[in-house]
């Protein structure tokens, strides 16, 4: 199994520029790139040809663009900006060579039927995935672990993959969110391990279903989340690709971004390396 950072791990702590310098020298495979925060950044002082170059010379590759955030469930110009922004997600995927974009469904308070959310959800992913299969991306569908998103279990995010039935649409599975929404391990056991396309390991504090948070974010295997059984599951179903740390939590951005970086690495071989080399 490969490694990768996820920079949300340092989002407070450093810029894409150290990420890419100190993953490289800690011997990360990948990289998931912030695409709404730290890649702005970089390119204000940089081209994307120089990220492209960077990643020709270098060990490390882009794994992902995360994120193209509240996908489904939008009013005429959201939708219209989500499509045009996941157009020029393309170009920059075409350029340095990532593989995946993370989508993240709509967070809201706004009450919506299930059936909408489900409707909607694959409408879009179905236009998206049009739009990827030209350039050879794929789309990851992020659920995430919080009652005020449209998409926040297992199994809700997998049906809608199953039903949008594409090669190039999955899921990134996240023991957080996972987790944080009670999914059952037994959804896990019974789905199709190719449509995983990337697994977030992170742990958790042990506070309430529902109510947690990503500040509740820990080092894996620090905290409440049973990593074993969702690490042995994963290889059961045949998932083997990559594991990307993703953590937010305030008191590593408190360290330098070389010590989180090694703490990342270390914590999550230490994890996986029961069920995978790493």
């Amino acid at each position: 199994m490969k490694l990768c950072f996820n920079e949300a791990t340092t989002l407070e702590n450093s810029n894409l520029e150290k990420d890419l310098a100190i993953c490289e020298a800690n011997g990360y495979d990948y990289i998931e790139i912030r695409s709404m925060d730290k890649l702005p950044e970089y390119l204000e002082t940089h081209s994307i040809d120089e990220l492209a170059e960077y990643f020709k010379t270098h060990h490390i590759k882009p794994l992902a663009l995360n994120a193209l955030v509240f996908f489904n469930n939008r009013d005429e110009a959201g939708h219209a900006a989500i499509i045009q922004e996941f157009k020029e997600m393309m170009a920059i995927c075409d350029k340095i060579g990532a593989k995946y974009v993370v989508a993240v469904p709509l967070v809201t308070t706004d009450k919506i039927l299930k059936k909408d959310i489900k409707a909607s959800s694959v409408a879009v992913l179905e236009e998206l995935s049009d739009i990827a299969k030209t350039h050879g991306v794929k789309i990851a569908v992020e659920f995430v672990g919080h009652p005020e998103c449209t998409v926040n279990t297992f199994e809700d995010a997998y049906d809608i993959v199953q039903s949008v039935n594409r090669e190039n649409v999955g899921l990134v599975f996240d023991s957080f969110h996972f987790h944080a929404m009670g999914s059952n391990i037994d959804s896990l056991k019974n789905a199709d391990g190719s449509k995983i396309f990337i697994f977030h390991i992170d742990d958790t504090e042990d506070f309430q279903i529902g109510l947690l948070t990503d500040d509740d974010r820990v080092w894996p295997g620090h905290g409440a989340i049973d990593l074993d059984a969702h690490i042995q599951t994963l290889k059961e179903i045949g998932y083997s690709d990559v594991v990307s740390v993703e953590l937010f939590r305030p008191e590593y951005y408190k360290l330098t971004p070389e010590e989180t970086i090694r703490k990342a690495k270390e914590t999550t071989v230490k994890v996986v390396s029961k069920y995978f080399s790493i």
